[in-house]
């Protein structure tokens, strides 16, 4: 492990126990988030990434793979254990109105956090609950609300505050802007990029919407059915998708220029396969628009496993026929750079300079 590096995750793996026996819910995943970086990870609902972060920050047990914090590894998730995990890393959840206490005020939920591993006096706590406060943008009056009297974006601010206090090496947000408005979201990313900057934590930004992850990542890490299919830094994986699972998501954002779309990256087809029994080969086989149910001769999909490979392809990218640099240029757009964001108060609309993802 090289100095700097924040988050390492190292062939992950959770299992849960379904109804009908195990589920691997994240299968071997690699990731690396390295200090004063953003990664986004993306993909839809159900494919592990909510889980991925629980387990990070110990809520879930992995059954395999290592996790690296700063260059530690938690190998026992004991008490002491969760306690040491709990000062690296911070998990700001989707809901604020389910994570925060509905009877503390956010002084109180601000007082718990900053005296959770330090002793302050009283002097010392109300400086420090000023000090998140103003980080977050809240005026000294939100201090003595419950929840119910503040705004989502209030709450979300507070939620973000509460993780801060312990001065985490590493930030997980997940889906934090999914229950804000546009123009309360656009403010959350920029004072989550501006936090980052003053504070040199890694984050891994968890989302959905793909103009919040282009804004604020400097790599994008893409999941589907638990796990990586496909990593790069911001620009080049928004501009040049090497997988038909991303050019597909990437389709999927609305457009407003009139050219018409290629028909087979408009929907795919089927249901998101069980992760109980995930398909043989490739997993995105049975959906892929350019698989062997679409294009004969590509039988390998459906019986050779793309994922050991990775390591020697652009993009890390798990499929057997990846697009090459020109397949992605007159189909759906990347979303737009300035269309949901607006700059922020040194007119900064564009993330910073994207670093090449690590192994």
């Amino acid at each position: 492990m090289r100095a700097g590096t924040g988050l390492a995750l190292y062939d992950v793996t959770v299992r849960h126990q379904g109804p009908f026996g195990p589920i691997t819910a994240v299968d071997g995943v690699s990731l690396e988030v390295p200090q004063g970086t953003t990664v986004g990870l993306v993909g839809e609902s159900g494919s592990g990434k909510s889980t991925l972060a629980r387990a990070v920050v110990g809520l879930d047990n992995p059954c395999g793979g290592r996790i690296t914090v700063g260059g530690r590894e938690y190998r026992r998730r004991g008490t002491t254990d969760r306690r040491r995990l709990g000062r690296q890393v911070q998990l700001v959840f989707q809901d604020p109105d389910t994570a925060l206490d509905p009877r503390m005020t956010a002084r109180q939920s601000l007082a718990e956090s900053a005296g959770a591993f330090v002793r302050l006096d009283r002097r010392s706590r109300e400086q420090r609950i000023s000090e998140l406060l103003e980080l977050v943008g809240l005026d000294a009056g939100c201090a003595d609300r419950v929840p119910r009297q503040l705004s989502g974006g209030q709450r979300q601010r507070v939620a973000v505050a509460r993780a801060l206090a312990v001065d985490p090496a590493v930030l997980i947000a997940d889906e934090v802007t999914s229950a804000l408005d546009v123009s309360v979201r656009a403010a959350l990313l920029t004072m989550l990029r501006d936090l980052q900057r003053r504070m040199g934590f890694a984050m891994l930004f968890i989302s959905h919407d793909l103009a919040a992850v282009r804004h604020l990542s400097d790599v994008v890490a893409v999941m589907y059915l638990g796990r990586i299919v496909e990593v790069a830094s911001t620009e080049n994986l928004l501009h040049n998708p090497r997988h038909p699972y991303t050019r597909t998501l990437l389709s999927a954002v609305p457009s407003l220029h009139a050219h018409p779309r290629p028909v087979e990256d408009l929907l795919l087809p089927g249901e998101v396969p069980d992760p109980a029994a995930p398909p043989p080969g490739c997993r995105f086989h049975p959906r892929c628009p350019v698989g062997p149910n679409r294009r004969p001769g590509r039988d390998v999909c459906a019986t050779r496993d793309p994922q050991p490979d990775t390591a020697g392809r652009p993009h890390r990218v798990a499929c057997h026929f990846p697009y090459g640099a020109d397949d992605f240029a007159h189909g759906a757009e990347c979303p737009s750079r300035t269309g949901d964001v607006p700059p922020d108060a040194n007119g900064d609309r564009a993330p910073r300079a994207p670093g090449n993802p690590t192994s």
